[in-house]
């Protein structure tokens, strides 16, 4: 009886055999990365007493991370596009790993907040330069949309599972090992990168100088506004507190502006945020991440300030929110290919709309599974789904030259979507009871009010994304750019360019 031959597998023209491999390892680095984001969370008292922190130093364990973040990421992805992807993570992998050491070993607060500044400058350096690898590894358009979606997956359900594995940690051992168990994760990634990644940055003759000027001011602008947003969660919107580091901010990204017109080789490409494409999904991201952070943030405090949730039961509550989520993160990678990025985007942001609106309606009373459940699962599949198109489409037409920069800024409008969240979303809650408690409602009844509240807002803002993307977003075809290409949109002479690729 004739064996059947195997047939030898094959790969599209110029893809790497390895990216497959290449991509477990990414897509497991960057869920650890951002799993730390949340980690925190649930375990903060226990951090509080262990460190003895202050209320306001308390904060900054959050907050240090989002800072050093959303500020650098843009810098971050320059970075990896000039010096070299595979290079800058590496740098961000080791960075992450000393961080996260520091936040385990510390004996007092400052080292804390050290460690997470360095934990959140780590993600800056990493995230864009992974995500601008996948893109290169990945030159089959059907294929990337597939790489981006497990990647994207995996980065979500890092910042959901957080809540999770908080409980589980802090409940069973201490909260010390939500930052020592990164440590045996970054040295098998330090170890497998150089093996899976062949390095890749601009090509000399693109490369020129670096901008300093734009790094600088683009850097501080927005460390500057995040750091407004954050205080307007403990400071009124019209204080100095708020007012006065955001509109530094503003100056500061202006006069960037100013720069970048006048510099040969800017930070930011000329006609970079032209593409309508690019700019109306980056500018929907700040409303999808606010919407999302702040909804994980608030349900946490309501159940267990309002329902008396242990943390562990809080935690183990968001498991249908990663379920969901990895559902939603597989329908998509199945009907973009099919029937495009548009349609899926623009229907998980108005899908995810309707389950905030659902969850808006729990009351003192509600149980998990028919007051917090539907509306979460809901939520959750709408999500994921929008997270993969979404990617694809802030890469859309992005130069393989530019991936990195592209890839942080998209990361910097989810940091600073993140962050006005917290700010908008959890300032209107916390009035909404204050004013409740004054009026004499009962102190559960006035955070209820609270809460939903702030869940209609994100309905809101996740249905108003929906709206912009369905009028304005143009079709993705997945493909990356030639250069020469954007040369020609930048008023330049057109000249032949290739990317560096050492092994």
């Amino acid at each position: 009886m004739p064996t059947r031959q195997k047939q030898p597998v094959v790969h599209p023209p110029g893809a790497d055999p390895r990216r497959w491999k290449a991509l477990i390892v990414l897509s497991a680095l960057q869920f650890m990365i951002l799993l730390d984001m949340t980690i925190v969370n649930v375990a903060l008292p226990a951090i509080e007493d262990g460190l003895a922190f202050s209320q306001s130093g308390l904060t900054w364990v959050v907050n240090g991370y989002a800072l050093a973040a959303g500020s650098l990421l843009i810098l971050g992805g320059r970075l990896a596009d000039y010096f070299g992807r595979r290079r800058l993570l590496v740098v961000g992998v080791v960075l992450f790993a000393v961080s996260s050491a520091l936040c385990g070993f510390a004996t007092h607060g400052g080292v804390m907040i050290l460690g997470r500044f360095g934990q959140g400058a780590a993600e800056a350096i990493a995230a864009p330069a992974s995500l601008g690898l996948i893109a290169l590894l990945f030159t089959d358009a059907k294929e990337r949309t597939k790489a981006l979606g497990i990647w994207g997956g995996l980065v979500a359900l890092g910042g959901t599972l957080g809540y999770v594995f908080s409980g589980l940690l802090t409940s069973f051992t201490s909260w010390r090992w939500i930052f020592l168990i990164n440590l045996p994760v970054a040295a098998v990634a330090l170890i497998a990168i150089p093996l899976l990644l062949n390095e890749s940055r601009m090509s000399a003759e693109r490369r020129g100088k670096l901008d300093i000027g734009g790094a600088v001011t683009s850097t501080t602008g927005l460390i500057a506004i995040v750091y407004g947003l954050l205080q307007a969660a403990e400071n009124p919107w019209g204080s100095a507190a708020v007012v006065f580091p955001v509109g530094l901010g503003v100056l500061l990204l202006l006069a960037m502006l100013l720069i970048e017109r006048r510099v040969a080789d800017p930070l930011l490409p000329r006609g970079f945020f032209s593409n309508r494409t690019r700019s109306v999904v980056n500018f929907t991201s700040l409303f999808f991440m606010a919407a999302f952070i702040g909804y994980t943030f608030m349900l946490t405090l309501f159940e267990q300030d309002v329902l008396g949730y242990s943390p562990l039961k809080s935690g183990l509550g968001y498991l249908p929110l990663g379920i969901g989520i990895g559902v939603g993160i597989g329908l998509s990678s199945v009907l973009v290919p099919k029937i495009g990025v548009k349609p899926v985007v623009v229907a998980g942001f108005i899908g995810a709309g309707v389950g905030l609106g659902l969850t808006s309606l729990v009351t003192p009373e509600s149980s998990y599974a028919l007051g917090i459940l539907p509306g979460m699962v809901i939520f959750a599949v709408f999500a994921g789904a929008t997270m993969p198109a979404a990617t694809n489409a802030a890469l859309h037409q992005v130069t393989a030259q530019n991936s990195g920069l592209a890839s942080g800024v998209q990361s910097t409008a989810q940091q600073i979507g993140g962050a006005l969240g917290l700010a908008v979303l959890v300032t209107f809650a916390t009035r909404r009871f204050l004013t409740d408690v004054t009026a004499g409602e009962p102190v559960e009844v006035a955070m209820t009010n609270g809460f939903t509240l702030g869940f209609q807002i994100g309905s809101v803002l996740m249905l108003v994304g929906g709206v912009l993307l369905a009028v304005f977003l143009e079709r993705v075809d997945g493909e990356l750019r030639d250069p020469v290409l954007e040369e020609v949109e930048a008023g330049l002479q057109p000249a032949p360019v290739t990317e560096d690729a050492r092994p």
